[in-house]
């Protein structure tokens, strides 16, 4: 499937690679930097999704969404994604999900606001739980980065070309393809989000590092189960 991502926020927090293991299936393990884990919160507006044969239609396919994510290594030592939540505000497409990807996709109200610089966001889970789960960010954005200015760290936490869920007892992943992520600094001027305690990790700690960008157009393969080893 094809989606475009906008008005995309990073906020990233660390934690030791144990905390984010028992919550992994069997197969998986936390892919660190410098000896930690990252969870990632990320809310942006999801535009034109589709198929390769059906057309984008505004109404169904455009809605805001937020995702809890961290950064693991598959048992095929691919690196990738595994997703605690993905909060979307349109219920048809999260059924959607729910069922071909075996995303746990949740049905939430939801807003993204933009004044000048200034993007608002906005999130409280419908259905279904653990609820109450509810976000209010907002991020001022600065200037863009020159991608000379990006490090290895900047492209750890950005760049993931795949995706792993599980169907039943079977580990299985996705391609996602886009253009490089152009990132732009950014500093968050409310927080007020416990998407990631309701995912069962502890509360974050401290500030959270953060970027930003405009957006990337996406392609989603479909899934590919992996061999038992």
């Amino acid at each position: 499937m094809y989606q475009t991502w906008s008005w995309l926020g990073f906020l990233h927090w660390s934690y030791r690679p144990e905390v984010l293991q028992r919550l992994l299936p069997a197969g998986l393990r936390p892919h660190t930097f410098d000896g930690r884990a990252w969870v990632g919160v990320t809310p942006f507006f999801l535009e034109d999704l589709r198929t390769p044969v059906a057309p984008a239609l505004p109404w169904f396919t455009s809605f805001p969404e937020t995702n809890v994510r961290t950064y693991v290594v598959g048992p095929d030592g691919r690196e990738g994604l595994w997703f605690f939540s993905l909060d979307a505000a349109r219920l048809e497409p999260v059924l959607v999900a729910q069922s071909t990807y075996r995303l746990p996709y949740k049905w939430s109200a939801m807003t993204v606001e933009r004044d000048g610089s200034t993007i608002r966001y906005r999130s409280r889970r419908r259905w279904p739980g653990p609820t109450p789960a509810t976000s209010a960010i907002t991020v001022d954005v600065g200037d863009p980065l020159d991608p000379k200015e990006l490090g290895e760290f900047d492209h750890y936490l950005t760049a993931r070309w795949q995706l792993y869920t599980t169907l039943g007892p079977v580990l299985a992943r996705s391609n996602v393809e886009h253009e490089p992520w152009p990132l732009h600094r950014a500093v968050v001027r409310e927080l007020d989000s416990n998407l990631v305690a309701a995912a069962g990790l502890p509360a974050p700690e401290g500030g959270p590092l953060v970027h930003w960008s405009p957006g990337v157009h996406t392609r989603i393969s479909a899934l590919r189960p992996l061999r038992r080893s």
